[in-house]
């Protein structure tokens, strides 16, 4: 999230936005967020979360094409969280926010959701079959997204190069020169890539382990903020980029890390087919989300101050992008022979 959203949100925009749903302040639990404040309430007996997102972030046409897009998942057989509505019917409430001169007629946006039942996975979950469930839930939505059009031209998604073009020259210092052009040298090549039904669709492009919960051994999805048009290889890249450690190169780490994979591919190809070919460019892939991340974390945080996670990513993570250091030692051109 931009540092200057942060600075404006306040306590009388959360209010509105809870008056708008009928809940009261006392049922309300904030909770983490990456790129928008997130609430978690009660009402009724029932648990939801709440999203608020200034439209910096997303306009109101994005978050319709996000919700129009999950629904027509869910009723597809996806197991997600489905969007619920406002005390007027509304699946989208618009607020008005503070003039800053960072956006034109700047508001926020709500939406509420079903709080999915159980909890984040643990490790048992891990270990116990949940890679191949996961991967069978992206074949699915991967073969479901070739036949989806948006409801309504305007609410179109955006693309992946919608989401990156230029923020390597607008977050990174002088100093990271060398990341910037390896950056724009990457996005580059992808550009190049063929973009066809069998391979290039909307898709989420944030499937790990924080976005979605595990109950009685079954999975349910959240948070589709990120969806965009972009090679279902690169969904793929991204579960695997967050079920593996920030080092992985050791032994073990590594070992993990083909299971995962493995398992994962075992499961997605029981629900959709895609070439194996296109697996051969994960590499680029993870790359490509390894120097997203290092760019957005210069962007949202404090480097002097960040959070275990962050610290962990970034840990010599400079290095290893300026020596094109591999985010995992797999050799995908030898595990695409399985599939």
């Amino acid at each position: 999230m931009e540092k200057w959203i942060k600075e404006i949100y306040s306590e009388a925009i959360l209010a509105e936005v809870l008056g708008r749903y009928g809940v009261q302040i006392n049922a309300v639990t904030e909770l983490d967020g990456f790129e928008s404040f997130i609430y978690e309430y009660e009402k009724d007996g029932q648990d939801y979360i709440l999203r608020v997102t200034h439209c910096a972030r997303r306009t109101a046409d994005m978050i319709g094409g996000e919700i129009d897009w999950l629904n027509y998942l869910v009723d597809g057989g996806v197991p997600a969280a489905r969007v619920v509505s406002s005390e007027k019917g509304r699946l989208v409430e618009v607020l008005d926010a503070p003039d800053t001169g960072e956006a034109d007629d700047a508001y926020f946006l709500a939406v509420a959701f079903e709080k999915a039942p159980g909890t984040y996975p643990s490790e048992a979950d891990w270990e116990g079959g949940l890679p191949d469930q996961l991967g069978r839930i992206m074949g699915r939505m991967h073969a479901l997204t070739q036949r989806y059009r948006p409801g309504e031209p305007r609410i179109r998604r955006p693309s992946w190069h919608d989401e990156v073009a230029g923020i390597a020259e607008k977050y990174l210092p002088p100093s990271d020169k060398i990341i910037v052009d390896k950056f724009n040298h990457l996005l580059a090549y992808l550009q190049e890539l063929p973009q066809d039904r069998a391979s290039y669709g909307l898709v989420h492009t944030d499937v790990h382990g924080g976005n979605f919960y595990v109950h009685e051994g079954q999975i349910t999805l959240f948070d589709f903020d990120d969806c965009q048009y972009a090679w279902f290889v690169y969904d793929i890249s991204m579960a695997l980029f967050y079920a593996i450690s920030h080092d992985c190169m050791g032994e073990e780490d590594v070992a993990w890390a083909r299971r995962f994979f493995t398992e994962f591919m075992g499961g997605y190809y029981q629900e959709n087919v895609l070439d194996p070919a296109w697996l051969r460019q994960i590499p680029y892939f993870l790359k490509l989300r390894e120097m997203d991340l290092y760019i957005i974390i210069h962007r949202s945080f404090d480097l002097d101050d960040l959070d275990p996670w962050c610290t962990s990513f970034m840990d010599r993570r400079k290095y290893k992008i300026e020596h094109d250091i591999p985010y995992v030692d797999l050799d995908f051109v030898q595990l695409t022979e399985v599939f």
